[in-house]
């Protein structure tokens, strides 16, 4: 796993991390990077970087991707496992890839919701990351209908708390292998936001049925769905698409599902990503990032 929820597991994690799974084109350091060193709070005392493309010419506004990291790994570790950075060149996004705060243990986590993962923590993570959009779209030139989130597990569980408390800076989020609120009233989007949810069936961790960890419950796969099709105000039953991704290169075959729910408003679209066999930490396939990406850029706000 990449430590996402296994509290002193780490090194199985962090090997997973380090893999590769297809042959990348390196991709230039000489890039524009910004690093904030000072703004007012809740950014202050947390800097983060800013990948800026080659195309971006500060007239063209640029879509803007943050990436959210599971629990106990940092923002670049996970990029270099999903590998959203090297697609701004083709697909012309910023991207940010923040750290959460570390526990006492020394582990970054996002505090996130009812469900996952504070474990008694009061950092507001939340207003954080809302700074941190802000601060981007003041630095540069953001297409402000194309703000997208994409997290794993413990990151996965704060992008539906983004997605939640801050759907007016929000078009899409995709979630990997984690859930929404247990408490759908403690999620109250002020308009729609585009959701997917991609989990495995065979995931032990955050189980794709609903269960708990660490004695705490969390939502099922198909319910955190349901309760953003409730949400963004969709028909009530999905349409199911089977076969139709190719997303873990360990699992033969189109092994992904789609269920897609129907006559979802603008900008609300929600669908389910099933991984038939896959566990909490897919092997992406060569095309997974892409997928993932190609998806958010075609779902902006309306």
């Amino acid at each position: 796993m990449i430590c996402a929820f296994t509290m002193g597991a780490c090194s199985d994690d962090h090997e997973a991390l380090t893999r590769t799974t297809e042959p990348t084109a390196v991709v230039s350091t000489s890039h524009t990077v910004s690093t904030l060193e000072s703004a007012p709070d809740p950014v202050a005392g947390r800097p983060f970087d800013v990948y800026v493309p080659f195309a971006y010419d500060g007239i063209a506004a640029l879509p803007l991707v943050i990436l959210l990291h599971g629990f106990g790994v940092t923002g670049a570790m996970q990029d270099d496992f999903l590998r959203l950075r090297r697609l701004a060149e083709s697909r012309r996004y910023l991207m940010v890839s923040p750290d959460g705060t570390r526990n006492p243990d020394g582990a970054p986590f996002w505090n996130a919701t009812d469900a996952c993962c504070g474990f008694g923590a009061t950092v507001d993570d939340s207003a954080y990351l809302a700074a941190v959009i802000q601060q981007v779209q003041s630095d540069y030139v953001v297409d402000a209908q194309k703000v997208f989130v994409v997290g794993f597990s413990n990151g996965g569980f704060m992008a539906y708390r983004m997605a939640c408390d801050h759907a007016d800076l929000i078009a899409g989020i995709v979630s990997i292998s984690a859930a929404t609120f247990l408490d759908t009233a403690r999620c109250t989007p002020t308009s729609p936001v585009n959701v997917v949810e991609v989990h495995g069936t065979n995931d032990e961790t955050i189980t794709y049925e609903g269960g708990t960890f660490e004695g705490t419950a969390h939502p099922g796969a198909e319910q955190t769905v349901a309760a953003w099709a409730a949400y963004n105000g969709c028909a009530i039953s999905p349409e199911t698409t089977l076969a139709a991704l190719d997303l873990d290169r360990t699992l033969i075959g189109n092994e992904t599902s789609v269920t897609r729910y129907q006559n979802c408003p603008a900008g609300g679209a929600v669908e389910l990503w099933t991984i038939a066999g896959g566990e909490h930490v897919p092997e992406p396939s060569s095309s997974f990032s892409e997928q993932v990406i190609d998806y958010l850029l075609a779902h902006p706000k309306p």
